[in-house]
């Protein structure tokens, strides 16, 4: 099996420069859930700030976001669809519900959320100043390349470095906004400040990580290498056995 320590090479099997940036928007649509998959993450907030504005009822539009987010997941099951973005949302989802329900206060639907975010915000930019992109641990296996970048692929590595920095303080400035809006503003502010703040800020780092990646070189297949070294191996397997004295 190829080590992950070797040089890299031209791969004479790499998309023309034309097709990478298309190539690249194809994986991260798909790695981020494409647009279904953003509509199903804002719906259930979407709803539960609905109801709340009109009522002011906590636990009314908890149970109703729950119930929305666990109906996209079954409905994503029948249909035999991925289910990995859908049940990351109804987790947040639940979460969000158990805090609101417990606490009585519709910012505690809000608040797991925030933290969350804000731990991933530090966490993409930590990644990025320690050389080690949280971004290309993501999507390594997605391109096929797996953490083949950190030694093999140099571009890619300086392309995920900066895509990780970006997505960072984005989602730092993004709740240094939200925050002030928790402590200080009331639950209806918050809950339409924070739908405003889910895509635009999501759209801007997606961007940002195309744009790097695009212009970076190809990634490395290196499940391709591992399995055209395990075909070579079972054909010289083949060859010794139908011929032992070779």
């Amino acid at each position: 099996m190829t080590s992950p320590e070797k040089p890299s090479t031209p791969d004479p099997a790499a998309p023309p420069a034309a097709d990478q940036s298309a190539v690249t928007q194809a994986a991260l649509f798909d790695a981020f859930g494409g647009v279904r998959g953003t509509v199903e993450t804002m719906l259930p907030g979407l709803l539960f700030v609905m109801i709340y504005t009109v009522n002011k009822d906590v636990k009314l539009s908890a149970i109703a976001a729950g119930a929305v987010a666990v109906l996209l997941v079954i409905v994503r099951l029948a249909r035999k669809d991925t289910v990995k973005h859908a049940f990351s949302g109804v987790f947040g989802v639940g979460v969000g519900v158990a805090f609101a329900l417990f606490t009585g206060s519709a910012k505690g639907f809000y608040l797991p959320g925030m933290i969350y975010g804000t731990a991933l915000g530090a966490a993409f930019t930590l990644s990025a100043l320690v050389g080690f992109p949280l971004l290309g641990v993501i999507l390594g296996p997605v391109f096929r390349e797996n953490l083949s970048w950190r030694t093999r692929n140099p571009g890619r590595k300086k392309a995920y470095t900066k895509a990780s920095l970006a997505w960072g303080l984005i989602f730092l400035a993004k709740y240094a906004i939200l925050f002030p809006l928790y402590w200080w503003g009331d639950a209806t502010q918050l809950g339409w400040v924070l739908i405003a703040l889910k895509l635009p800020p999501m759209v801007l780092a997606v961007y940002f990580t195309w744009v790097f990646l695009a212009k970076a070189p190809p990634p490395i297949d290196v499940i391709a290498e591992w399995e055209a070294e395990e075909a070579a191996e079972k054909a010289a397997k083949a060859a010794r056995a139908a011929d032992p004295k070779a």
